[in-house]
Formats: C-alpha cells, structure tokens, sequence
C-alpha cells in the first residue's frame, strides 16, 4: 500500500501551512510535523533541503523516507496533514533506523493507532 497521489501533500502552499501551523517532533534523522486537517485521510509530504547534500543524496533520503513509511501507514491514525523533513545524518543511515526515527516521531505526535487489545 503506497500512497495514492490524493493522499499526498503535493503544493508547497501546502508544505508551508503545516510548517507554519503544525507541531513538530524532532528525531536526529527526521523532523515531523503535524497539523489536523478535519477529513477522513492522513496526508504526507516528504522534503530534504539541501543541507542534507546533493541531489542524488536528497532523492535517497526522500526515498528512504517513504520507503520506511510504507508498512507505518496503516497503524497512522486518519486526519492529519504531515510533512517529514529529512535531515543529513539519513544519509549514513540504514533503513531499520529510518523507520525506527519515524516510528519515534510518530508515537510522539500520539499519530499511530493503537493495536487492538490495549
């Protein structure tokens, strides 16, 4: 499950509004910030300034990052506008730690679903 490009933060009107509005939670390899949107869906937006190094280096980390995303994305909870900011040390970094960062973030903005039972 991947996400459809209407479930994308896609217009940087967009991106600015979360940066301006949201809360942020901050993680050495990535920054989320998140902003309530009042529909039914979550949706995303993946950034890497340039500090983070060149391009070939920005795409990898956005990459990293929606690849790490990708099995989070059912346990995230709906209604929520969300922009991941990579940041340089992801370069180094393997995926499983990525995806640990994220997870982190997410748990921090109270984001993910919790499982059944508890």
């Amino acid at each position: 499950m991947w996400l459809n490009r209407k479930f994308r933060l896609t217009r940087s009107t967009d991106f600015k509004r979360v940066r301006r509005s949201g809360k942020s939670y901050a993680h050495p390899l990535v920054v989320l910030i998140a902003l309530p949107n009042h529909s039914l869906h979550t949706h995303f937006g993946i950034a890497a300034s340039r500090s983070v190094g060149s391009a070939v280096q920005r795409n990898r980390a956005k990459r990293m990052l929606r690849e790490a995303l990708r099995p989070l994305l059912p346990e995230v909870q709906p209604g929520w506008d969300v922009v991941l900011l990579s940041r340089a040390p992801i370069v180094q970094a393997h995926l499983d730690q990525v995806q640990e960062g994220l997870r982190s973030c997410l748990r921090r903005a109270d984001l993910l679903r919790l499982p059944y039972g508890h």
